[in-house]
């Protein structure tokens, strides 16, 4: 067995998930259609169809998820047993206001959140919560255009403001946006609609669209903060970035000096969310680009202003680029400029397993941004077989985590990194927001349900649920 670095007592284990991949119930209680329920099922190497509205005949996973929404009690109790200090999940925009843009709130959707929050509470439990999880009222999308329109930093603002009035003594973690800066891949179009709403035509300037919905988020984002630490000064909110670092394949100057340009486009979020200043490299990049952007004096004093508490990150790869050689100002795009690692493995999805790389990622972290970091994400999404018996085997998950929370560890003991908590992703098996699908299975508990919905969806304990239970009761320190 190995031996770990003990956290400290207060230290949140947990685990995570987001609304819209497990509770199902798309339309209970009043919910409003998301754009994560008009994205049809996946599989590996087949990407998701966004339809113009739900059509019959598609298949929509989001729309069952795991059942969570009226199974949340027993799976709340299985938490407790694993010994969860904390649980992250998300509120779905479309339960407190279907269509996003109402003057007053959904009280079946909050009331939902009321009792499932009591429940974490009772079993000793605190909520960690994001307020936009790739789950944006698609209302917002067709009628607004999504965060290119202004008119969004209100609507979410008056979202935020109502959630946190209504649990100010529920809650004390937040997050605003989700992996905010998955949108750097911008020329695909699900991170753009998942994260910003965004539906671009070809004859669109998809990048110039992405940097001013990011900005228009920013500015939300800061707002956000500012306003909940007026309703609970105890708030702790923070961001969350999609931490996956960036390598240089080689010693190549050419090549550090890539890996360099991909960190600061990939990360710039975090220098505004954190420092309330864009970096001074950004500006000058649109201007060379010639792109108009809306940015107010005022939005760069609301920046200011409206820090965040700490950084919440998703670890779960490392990527490699390289000097294009035909790219004097190292323009670098993602994915285009990626290249293989030939020194660390993948998974059946072709994710880079590099538990290193989390280590060196807080690091990074701590040394540009100075903040508290919460991990709330990290996870390895498998293909799990249930056997006989009801058991799955899955030493392959437990052997993934051992590396990565070493790394963690490491990181805190050694290094002296700040970090609150470590929540896993997918703690019960879920959809996977990238696939659609439910084979891709990241959770210590197995639901027994298929991709096409079909199955008891009833919970059992895989070989990792009792390995995570003795992990957080060591306090980390039994591997």
């Amino acid at each position: 067995m190995a031996t770990g670095y003990k956290m400290p007592k207060d230290f949140l284990w947990g685990g995570a998930v987001a609304a819209h991949q497990l509770e199902g119930g798309w339309e209970a209680g009043g919910k409003g259609v998301s754009i994560a329920d008009v994205m049809t099922a996946g599989r590996n190497g087949v990407p998701r169809k966004v339809t113009d509205g739900v059509k019959d005949g598609e298949v929509y996973p989001n729309h069952w998820g795991n059942d969570f929404y009226h199974r949340y009690p027993e799976d709340i109790k299985l938490f407790e047993e694993m010994g969860f200090k904390c649980f992250r999940t998300s509120i779905a925009w479309t339960r407190i206001f279907p269509n996003g843009d109402e003057a007053e709130p959904n009280e079946a959707g909050l009331k939902f959140y009321d009792d499932m929050f009591d429940d974490l509470l009772a079993h000793g439990i605190q909520p960690v919560i994001t307020l936009s999880h790739f789950e944006i009222p698609y209302h917002l999308v067709k009628k607004y255009g999504g965060f290119s329109n202004r008119k969004m930093i209100d609507f979410f603002v008056h979202f935020a403001k109502t959630v946190f009035k209504r649990y100010k003594n529920k809650v004390k973690y937040w997050m605003t946006f989700n992996e905010i800066n998955n949108q750097t891949a911008w020329s695909d179009p699900h991170p753009l609609l998942q994260n910003s709403g965004l539906e671009l035509g070809k004859d669109d300037n998809w990048e110039q669209a992405m940097y001013q919905a990011a900005h228009y988020e920013l500015v939300a984002s800061a707002l956000a903060v500012q306003a909940g630490h007026e309703i609970n000064p105890d708030f702790q909110i923070g961001c969350m970035i999609a931490m996956c670092p960036i390598y240089p394949l080689t010693a190549k100057p050419q090549d550090i000096m890539m890996a360099e340009r991909a960190m600061q486009k990939r990360y710039w979020f975090g220098d505004v969310h954190c420092r309330g200043e864009y970096p001074a490299w950004l500006p000058k990049y649109f201007d060379r680009k010639g792109f108009d952007m809306d940015i107010t004096a005022a939005d760069l004093a609301t920046l200011k202003a409206g820090t965040v508490d700490y950084v919440g990150f998703s670890y779960y790869m490392s990527f490699v680029t390289k000097d294009q050689g035909d790219d004097p100002e190292y323009d670098f795009k993602e994915p285009d400029d990626f290249v293989e690692n030939p020194y660390v493995e993948k998974s059946d999805w072709g994710w880079q397993i590099d538990p290193t790389g989390l280590r060196y990622a807080m690091n990074w972290m701590e040394d540009r941004w100075h903040l508290p970091q919460f991990i709330v994400e990290n996870g390895f999404g498998a293909y799990d077989k249930k056997q006989a018996d009801g058991s799955v085997h899955d030493d392959y998950r437990i052997s993934y985590f051992r590396d990565h929370i070493k790394a963690m560890e490491e990181a805190v003991a050694l290094d002296g990194v700040n970090l609150i908590g470590y929540t896993p992703w997918g703690c019960i098996d879920l959809v996977s927001a990238s696939t659609g699908e439910m084979a891709k299975r990241y959770g210590f508990i197995y639901v027994d349900a298929d991709d096409n919905g079909e199955g008891s969806f009833d919970r059992s304990k895989k070989d990792s649920f009792n390995w995570y239970k003795d992990v957080i009761a060591s306090d980390g320190e039994k591997l």
